[in-house]
């Protein structure tokens, strides 16, 4: 085994038991034993435990990064773009699920910071000019279009996590689902939305 294929090995095994056990859960040894290698071997490629988990994590993010974000550059009719979009994640999820459990597992889409939600937040940024469009050709206020981009991917994103498990129903009527409520959600918008109820102060 070369060099290169041992280290594509040992990604591989990793890969694997971070997805499995989370990276707190995962130790050297582990992985050492189950790619049939020395301790040594693992830091001779990667420094440590560290520096491997970095370099599957950062193929992950390009991968799924790569998937989204082509999805937006297509162009065509918005609704298009919110399907493309929904079928990118699930697409993705459905190929690598093991990598998509590294990244929501270690870096859940809830927090303010970490992988997964650094990366929706920089769809929900590629999405923003093309919602502040639409907005303005439907008359509502496009200084709004970055909280709902907020809103759209982060929807897209968190039923992924949730089909990642379930995975019924089928990956096209998930996808048509989302896009039902998000767009005719986005169809019927008002211009001043308000609780239907004052909340209490």
């Amino acid at each position: 085994m070369t060099g290169t294929q041992r280290r594509e090995q040992l990604i591989c095994v990793g890969r694997t038991l971070f997805a499995k056990k989370g990276y707190d859960g995962t130790s050297v040894e582990e992985i050492a034993a189950a790619a049939k290698v020395s301790k040594p071997v693992i830091y001779e490629h990667f420094g440590g435990k560290e520096g491997m988990y970095a370099v599957i994590v950062d193929r992950e993010v390009q991968d799924l990064t790569g998937a989204i974000i082509g999805s937006l550059d297509d162009g065509g009719h918005p609704r298009a773009i919110v399907e493309r979009t929904c079928l990118a994640l699930l697409d993705y999820i459905e190929q690598n699920a093991n990598g998509f459990r590294i990244l929501v597992r270690d870096s859940p889409v809830t927090q303010s910071t970490g992988t997964f939600s650094s990366l929706i937040g920089d769809v929900a940024v590629q999405v923003e000019h093309l919602l502040a469009d639409q907005f303005k050709q439907r008359g509502l206020n496009p200084k709004m279009a970055p909280m709902y981009a907020q809103m759209l991917v982060g929807m897209i994103a968190l039923t992924g996590q949730w089909w990642l498990e379930a995975r019924k129903p089928a990956k096209a009527e998930v996808a048509a689902h989302v896009v039902n409520l998000a767009w005719n959600g986005l169809g019927a918008m008002k211009k001043k939305p308000r609780l239907s109820e004052e909340p209490h102060s």
